[in-house]
């Protein structure tokens, strides 16, 4: 169970630390890639998140949001990489080429590359990474109805999408 890893890894217990991130690394590296293009970028901010989680772990109050404060944390990693290297902000950059997502990933990154941009952020949290809406809106600094505005606007476009 995460809560009780938290604590232990914020006990200093590196063994709990290392459960934790293994257990997180493939939602963590999903977010960085729909952030960043370049496998070493994504790597780089893998490696500045953990770092980070690792100093200071012991600063979160709340155990239960261990995984939202994280993916925070990652995503703010993600920004100051963009910001360093001027590039625009691409917060939903797909896979370039869905044959190199996993298979059973494939038709999801597929659907989700029919939505505007705006909406794919939303959705690799909500449905690749389950988070909630409460959750997503405190991740990406959004109001809590715009998630779910967004959630309800790219279902109702999927849907056009597989119904034609």
């Amino acid at each position: 169970m995460d809560v009780l890893l938290v604590k232990r890894a914020q006990r200093r217990d590196m063994e709990a630390f290392v459960e934790l991130m293994e257990k997180h690394k493939t939602g963590l590296y999903k977010v960085a890639k729909s952030y960043l293009r370049s496998e070493e970028d994504v790597a780089d901010v893998m490696q500045e998140t953990v770092l980070s989680v690792y100093e200071h772990i012991q600063e979160l109050k709340s155990v239960s949001y261990f995984k939202t404060w994280m993916t925070r944390i990652l995503i703010n990693h993600c920004k100051d990489i963009l910001r360093q290297q001027k590039r625009y902000l691409v917060s939903d950059q797909l896979p370039e080429n869905i044959e190199e997502a996993p298979v059973n990933d494939r038709e999801f990154y597929r659907l989700v590359g029919e939505l505007p941009e705006d909406y794919r952020a939303v959705f690799l949290l909500y449905y690749g990474e389950g988070f909630h809406a409460r959750e997503i809106a405190q991740i990406l600094d959004m109001n809590e109805n715009t998630v779910k505005s967004k959630l309800r606007r790219g279902r109702d476009r999927l849907k056009q999408v597989l119904c034609y």
